[in-house]
């Protein structure tokens, strides 16, 4: 797995993360306030969910997490302020994996030829 999987997901994680905040507080605007409308705002982060959903499945494969944890990391991006936290959780236990892997390609690399 190479870092560039895993910032693509940070990324995604808090750009969606501060859409539903901003989702969230439009939603309050309309409804507990009758102004505003949520049309424009919810179509952005919809979008930008549905690319979240891609680059958390592309990581969770590479990383091989069990379809539970797959889908609480999914289910993060759903609910205001937790993917902030999961963001973090799930940086913790990969960054570990991302370090081996450049440590066996370095490993890799320094074996000459036919040995």
């Amino acid at each position: 797995m190479k870092q560039k999987v895993l910032t693509r997901y940070r990324v995604m994680a808090y750009v969606t993360a501060v859409w539903l905040l901003v989702f969230t507080g439009f939603i309050v605007a309309k409804y507990g306030f009758d102004t505003g409308d949520t049309m424009l705002v919810s179509q952005i982060h919809g979008v930008l969910f549905i690319v979240y959903v891609v680059f958390a499945f592309d990581l969770g494969s590479k990383a091989r997490w069990p379809f539970g944890k797959l889908l609480w990391v999914l289910v993060a991006g759903c609910i205001p302020f937790v993917a902030f936290f999961v963001e973090k959780q799930v940086s913790r236990e990969v960054a570990p994996l991302i370090e081996a892997e450049d440590a066996d390609e370095a490993r890799d690399a320094d074996t000459p030829v036919g040995a």
